[in-house]
C-alpha cells in the first residue's frame, strides 16, 4: 500500500478514541501489565516508565527487574508489584506471562549475554501467548543483532525507536535513509515486512502502521529531548494496551498525551529545566487534554 495516507494527531481525534471509566468499574477491569525493565545503573529507567504506567489508568502493574532495583522501585512506585529476578544486576529470568494483559519490555536492560536469552525466551513464549507489547531501547537493540526475533513478534507490536536505534532496526534491510523522506520510507518498510507498528521518536513522531497508513505528532517540543523521556512514553503505552486499547490506538494516544504532558512541563519548568519525572506528574492534565 501506497503512503499517501497520513494524519495528523488531533486533540478531537485522541478524544473520540479515549475511553471512558465505567463508574461500577474496579482494577481488574484495567488490565495487568508487565513491565520488564532496568539494570544495575539504570533502575532510573525502569522506575520512570513505571510511574508513567501508574499514571495512565493501568489497573495493576507488575515490574519485573533485577534484585537491586527492588527497593527503589518499592520506595519510587509503591502502586507497583515487584517481580525479583534471579540475578542481582540484570534480567535473566523466564517465567509465566499468561496473567498479563499486556506486555512493555527494554527500559534499560542492557544487552548482557543472559538478557538477550531471557529476551528470546521471552519473545518464544509469547508466540504461544499473543499478548500485546511495546518494545524499546535495548530490546530493539537487541533484536537490531538479531533480525529474525522481529518475525516472531505478534501482529502489531509497538516498536519505539529513536532514530539511532531506528537505523540498527533496518540496517539488515540495506536500506539508506539519508533524508527525512527516505527515513519514512524505510520506517514504512519495517512496519510493512514484519506487520508490527513503528513509533519513531522525534520532534514530530511518526507511527507507521503495517497496512500503510501513518500518523504524525503534533505535540510536544525540545525539553523532551533528555534521557529518560522514552521511559516514560512506555510506561503510557503499556498501560494503555493493557487496558485493552487497540495497539493502533494506545501507540497514537500514548505519543500525543506524552507530548501535551511535555508541553505542560515546559510551560511549568521551561524547556531547559523540565525533566521527564515531570512530565509524568503532568499526565493527569495531559489525559484531559485541557
Amino acid at each position: 500500500m501506497s503512503m499517501s495516507q497520513n494524519i495528523l494527531l488531533s486533540a478531537d481525534w485522541i478524544q473520540s478514541h479515549i475511553q471512558p471509566r465505567a463508574t461500577d468499574s474496579h482494577k481488574g477491569d484495567y488490565g495487568h501489565a508487565l513491565l520488564i525493565a532496568g539494570a544495575r545503573g539504570t533502575v532510573g529507567a525502569s522506575i520512570l516508565a513505571a510511574r508513567a504506567c501508574l499514571r495512565s489508568g493501568v489497573g495493576l502493574l507488575t515490574v519485573h527487574a533485577p534484585e537491586c532495583a527492588y527497593t527503589p522501585l518499592q520506595m519510587a512506585a509503591p502502586e507497583a508489584m515487584v517481580s525479583m529476578d534471579s540475578d542481582e544486576g540484570i534480567w535473566t529470568d523466564a517465567f509465566d506471562i499468561k496473567k498479563y494483559s499486556a506486555i512493555g519490555v527494554g527500559c534499560g536492560i542492557g544487552q548482557a549475554t543472559n538478557t538477550r536469552t531471557a529476551l528470546h525466551t521471552l519473545i518464544e513464549l509469547n508466540v504461544h501467548a499473543g499478548k500485546p507489547m511495546v518494545m524499546d531501547a535495548d530490546a530493539l537493540n537487541i533484536m537490531a543483532n538479531e533480525p529474525d526475533l522481529l518475525t516472531q513478534l505478534p501482529a502489531h507490536t509497538i516498536l519505539t525507536p529513536h532514530p539511532k536505534e531506528f537505523e540498527r532496526l533496518v540496517k539488515h534491510l540495506n536500506l539508506e535513509i539519508p533524508t527525512d523522506d527516505a527515513r519514512a520510507q524505510a520506517q514504512m518498510i519495517l512496519a510493512q515486512t514484519y506487520n508490527v507498528i513503528v513509533v519513531l521518536k522525534g520532534a514530530h513522531t511518526r507511527i507507521a502502521l503495517p497496512n500503510g497508513a501513518t500518523y504524525t505528532n503534533t505535540t510536544g517540543n525540545a525539553g523532551m529531548a533528555k534521557g529518560g523521556s522514552g521511559d516514560t512514553l512506555t510506561g503510557i503505552i503499556l498501560a494503555l494496551l493493557a487496558q485493552g486499547y487497540t495497539a493502533e490506538n494506545a501507540a497514537c494516544i500514548g505519543v500525543y498525551v506524552h507530548g501535551v504532558a511535555g508541553d505542560i512541563a515546559a510551560q511549568k519548568f521551561g524547556q531547559i529545566a523540565m525533566l521527564p519525572s515531570d512530565l509524568i506528574e503532568c499526565l493527569g492534565q495531559a489525559f484531559s487534554l485541557k
